[in-house]
């Protein structure tokens, strides 16, 4: 663990919003500060500059998305050149499309192609973002966004490929980490269930909540006895709710009315038991029961359907779309997968890998295992002599074709308008920004591109001084379904190369948490829900999350002796006021779009290359999956080699 080594270290609580842990050298500056007041060459970060340490806010941070906005409200800039000279290919975003797409085309087009790749935040790797905490020496990784490689066996060949020539083994990663999900299971660790007093009268942990028979479990709850009962009723009913219906009618008749709606109107229980599911589809679509068709909610396994004439469907649907709810190219491995592959710090790694391909130099060492403690230089990662550079602190504001034969790209970085030109352009931006980007795109696919609207989430990591509270009180992990963070655990106990999570109770380690923004109860659809959630995020403080969740642990961990001002060493929130891309819903959009690959959807006319510009995002798929980026980015660059 040798590459430890002169890191920072977290020993008090550092809470300021975006603070460094390190200072530029001889400024007095953290290397952030040093280049938004010109103290610093942007396009020359310092060896100091090491974003990933970061607490406060992140995720969209403070100076990401000021520029974007000031684009989106009619500002212009004038442009100096650069002085970067042509491009064969400018890429717009750093995360996981915009690198893959890279990675793409100088596979195809030589390891000498000259690549430039934007991107407005700090860091590297978009939504894959990556936590560091450091405790006396030691690293604690946790990630800041994108976390699964989800049922990796069923990724498309093109993504699947792409993952083993950047040196992710599957079968070698799981026989490290064969008991990763069960080891605290294995030391009587479960999950829980908390009520809050705030929605159902009093706090209430229930250890063990969904390891036990469901009348049991409500029975330790604050529900009222009409509401256990209903809850027993749900769950243990064959009662037939739509009699004299087909199997294909009783499925439409589900996919047409809201969870909320068949429990409240048509299963009759009490509006407490709808609380209960408040929360369940927030890791994927970010609304409550009352923006997602029941049908989801059967099809994922939950109570209230056991009595109705259905059919299940069948793995052949959206054979080659992302996602491990989906199938792949190959039916039968659509049929089982295997597990999600979680990295230390989330997708993060794959980022990490993807750099370090494209410039030699930046991130040490040579496997998927020491990439996690790797080194990473940034300033390595713009430099003039680099054939492909990737700058940070940059926000591209307008793209253009320039006749036939380039693209010209112009970006503000540290309040300064440069131009650059490339003979192609690769958009992996968010769908919503581009026409704003690129005013000549036509207004058909302008429309498209900005009818998916990304859902607003929160993923944090908190460094405690040791996880004995957890351990006393019975749990890994809780589920919140009313409360601010709706989800909050420990790491999975993952091994990669010299990292290890803890796995002594007095050690520090970090507990995810994550909160959603949606404003149920509102008769508003799932798009204005997101929307109106982006606001109520934006407004949200760092002291808001952190008092919360300072509140949310005492309620839960308290009388197992827990203290916050003593237990919690460090707090990071990653702010994703745009995250999850959209993925269409059967009560506001056509069927065809939710259930089948037709061209009609909007992300398939909002991605259609426009001259030399192509589109590559996970947006271009309508999902939200890491696989979606990695295959758009393909389909891009292929499009570019077309013209």
């Amino acid at each position: 663990m040798a590459n430890y080594k002169n890191k920072p270290q977290i020993t008090r609580r550092d809470f300021l919003n975006g603070c460094a842990l390190s200072l530029a050298a001889g400024t007095g500056l953290s290397p952030l500060e040093a280049v938004a007041q010109g103290a610093l060459d942007a396009s020359a970060l310092p060896p100091d500059y090491y974003p990933p340490t970061l607490q406060g806010l992140r995720g969209s941070h403070e100076g990401s998305f000021e520029i974007a906005h000031a684009m989106r409200d009619g500002q212009t800039w004038q442009s100096a050149d650069a002085g970067d000279g042509h491009y064969d290919l400018i890429v717009v975003g750093g995360g996981i499309s915009g690198l893959a797409a890279a990675y793409f085309f100088r596979k195809q087009h030589g390891p000498q192609s000259r690549i430039l790749i934007l991107d407005n935040h700090d860091d590297f790797g978009g939504h894959a973002k990556r936590n560091e905490f450091w405790h006396e020496g030691r690293m604690f990784l946790v990630n800041g966004g994108t976390l699964n490689v989800e049922a990796p066996s069923q990724y498309s060949t093109v993504a699947a490929g792409l993952l083993w020539e950047l040196g992710i083994d599957r079968t070698r990663y799981f026989e490290k980490n064969r008991d990763m999900f069960s080891f605290y299971r294995d030391m009587g660790l479960t999950g829980s269930m908390f009520f809050d007093k705030e929605n159902f009268g009093e706090d209430k942990l229930v250890v063990g909540y969904n390891d036990q028979p469901i009348a049991e479990a409500v029975a330790k709850s604050p529900l009222s006895a009409d509401a256990q009962r209903d809850v027993v009723r749900l769950y243990n009913s064959t009662e037939n709710y739509f009699p004299g219906l087909s199997a294909e009618e009783t499925r439409q008749r589900l996919t047409h009315m809201s969870y909320k709606d068949y429990l409240l109107n048509v299963v009759q229980v009490h509006e407490d038991v709808v609380k209960l599911f408040h929360s369940s589809f927030y890791g994927s679509l970010v609304v409550s029961p009352d923006a997602i068709p029941a049908i989801y909610f059967r099809d994922d396994g939950y109570p209230g359907f056991s009595g109705l004439n259905l059919e299940d469907l069948p793995p052949e649907l959206l054979v080659n779309e992302p996602g491990g709810q989906h199938g792949r190219e190959n039916i039968e491995r659509a049929r089982d997968g295997d597990p999600d592959m979680y990295f230390p710090d989330g997708n993060a790694t794959i980022t990490r890998l993807l750099v370090r391909s494209l410039v030699p130099g930046a991130v040490t060492g040579k496997d998927m295992e020491d990439v996690v403690t790797a080194a990473v230089d940034y300033s390595q990662l713009d430099r003039r002599n680099n054939d492909c550079r990737i700058r940070l602190n940059s926000t591209v504001v307008q793209v253009e074709n320039q006749g036939t034969d380039q693209v010209k790209v112009q970006y503000v970085n540290n309040d300064q308008a440069y131009a650059v030109t490339g003979a192609a352009v690769v958009m992996a931006c968010w769908n919503t920004v581009i026409p704003y980007i690129c005013p000549e795109i036509p207004a058909p696919q302008k429309e498209a591109l900005v009818y998916g609207t990304k859902s607003p989430l929160v993923y944090g990591g908190a460094l405690l001084r040791n996880w004995q509270s957890f351990v006393d009180t019975g749990i890994s992990r809780v589920s919140a379904p009313t409360s601010f963070y709706s989800s909050i655990g420990l790491q999975p106990s993952v091994t990669m190369g010299d990292y290890q999570a803890p796995r002594d109770p007095d050690e520090p380690i970090v507990m995810r948490f994550s909160a959603y923004f949606d404003v149920p109860g509102r008769e508003l659809n799932r798009r204005e829900q997101h929307r109106a959630g982006r606001n109520e995020m934006l407004a949200t403080s760092f002291a808001t999350f952190e008092d919360n969740l300072r509140d949310q642990l005492t309620r839960i961990l308290g009388p197992a002796g827990f203290d916050d001002e003593r237990d919690i060493l460090g707090i990071t929130v990653n702010r994703w006021p745009h995250g999850y891309s959209y993925s269409y819903n059967p009560l506001y959009e056509p069927e065809e779009w939710a259930y089948t690959s037709t061209d009609q959807r909007p992300c398939i006319v909002g991605r259609q290359r426009v001259g030399r510009i192509a589109i590559a995002n996970a947006d271009a798929a309508a999902s939200p999956h890491t696989d979606a980026s990695i295959n758009e980015a393909y389909r891009a660059v292929n499009e570019l080699l077309s013209m």
